[in-house]
């Protein structure tokens, strides 16, 4: 039975089924949107993954496939000043696994980022009219903000915290996923960085049920009907789900031999590292997280600190191991089962079976 707040959530977003795919830079794909929007569900476009060309080409893609309701997800972070001590200090503390590598630690490398939301993406959205806009890391500037408001959009932000839903809700979002300490990839945090703090999903969701008016979904440690019943029990009005996605064939295209070998590895722990990009995300423990976290004070500032780990992660790829490799998955990995995009959005929400 559809419950008031489910409903509530269905008719903002115009959807069948309240099932969100996560929006997961790493494996996110056109044609898995597609697949999940067709469903019923909603399909979500990573959006820090392309530039203005490339989301363009994205939106197209998915716009000759569906007419259906999709999202699109921003990252709302400042990139960072160049800071060249810290980075030389994160590359002298890599030195040793550049030596074993054979590796020259001045070699050239590419810089690693992620694009954050700004007046040309804004412009993209203003041009293509997504029905839903999703931000990580808070809001963007107010000025980008109410240019995604005036194309019609229902706008949607993460919150790990209570306060962080709350001040979501003050600034005017029409929904929040209230993102639990198991969710898999980046946390959304934004108002402080103490993620020792953190709540997971169970504790999380009626907390942030009872503290705002806007509905609530729930997000992080989801994988299969028995997640989404047990937040349903708690009032989330719809649950977003990402780490079972990437067992789908829509997102083998993006998902690396090395990185699909990993998540079939099930007795694996997870853990919370800012190694890979300097933020705080949840990926399967791996040698980089063991031996030089999984949180260093070291690593350069978000986007920018696998820029040093690119070489170590190549050479260790080639070898055949997942030594240096970003592993995003969220804790209920293991739960996770091979299927279409399609089928794990029915099957989520409750449908065939």
């Amino acid at each position: 039975m559809t419950s008031t707040a489910q409903a509530r959530l269905l008719d903002l977003f115009g959807i069948d089924l309240p099932i969100i795919q996560g929006p997961m830079a790493l494996a996110s794909t056109p044609e898995m949107v597609i697949a999940v929007s067709e469903a019923g569900g909603l399909g979500s476009l990573a959006g820090a993954q392309y530039d203005a060309a490339g989301l363009r080409a994205a939106f197209d893609t998915v716009r000759a496939g569906t007419r259906r309701p999709f999202n699109v997800n921003f990252f709302c972070h400042t990139p960072p000043a160049d800071d060249p001590a810290r980075q030389a200090a994160w590359l002298d503390r890599l030195a040793g696994h550049y030596a074993e590598a054979g590796l020259d630690p001045n070699m050239p490398k590419t810089p690693s980022g992620r694009t954050p939301f700004d007046a040309g993406l804004a412009s993209v959205v203003e041009e293509y009219r997504p029905e839903i806009v999703s931000f990580h890391f808070g809001l963007p500037a107010p000025d980008l903000f109410e240019r995604v408001k005036r194309t019609g959009a229902r706008i949607i932000a993460s919150a790990t915290t209570v306060p962080e839903a709350r001040w979501l809700a003050d600034h005017g979002v029409d929904a929040v996923i209230a993102m639990g300490a198991e969710a898999g990839g980046h946390r959304g945090i934004f108002l402080n960085d103490r993620i020792s703090e953190q709540l997971g999903t169970f504790a999380l969701v009626p907390q942030v049920v009872d503290a705002v008016p806007v509905p609530v979904i729930a997000a992080g440690g989801v994988t299969d009907r028995r997640g989404v019943e047990a937040a349903f029990a708690l009032g989330a009005a719809a649950v977003q789900v990402g780490t079972a996605y990437l067992f789908t064939p829509e997102a083998e295209a993006k998902i690396s031999p090395i990185y699909r070998k990993a998540l079939r590895m099930t007795e694996r722990p997870t853990a919370l590292t800012n190694l890979f990009t300097g933020r705080p995300a949840r990926g399967i423990v791996n040698r980089a997280m063991t031996e030089l976290g999984p949180i260093s004070e070291l690593a350069p500032a978000f986007p920018t600190a696998g820029t040093a780990l690119g070489p170590l992660r190549s050479a260790a790829e080639a070898a055949g191991r997942d030594d240096f490799t970003l592993l995003w998955a969220g804790q209920s990995f293991p739960l996770a089962r091979p299927m279409s995009a399609a089928a794990l959005t029915r099957m989520l929400a409750g449908l065939d079976g």
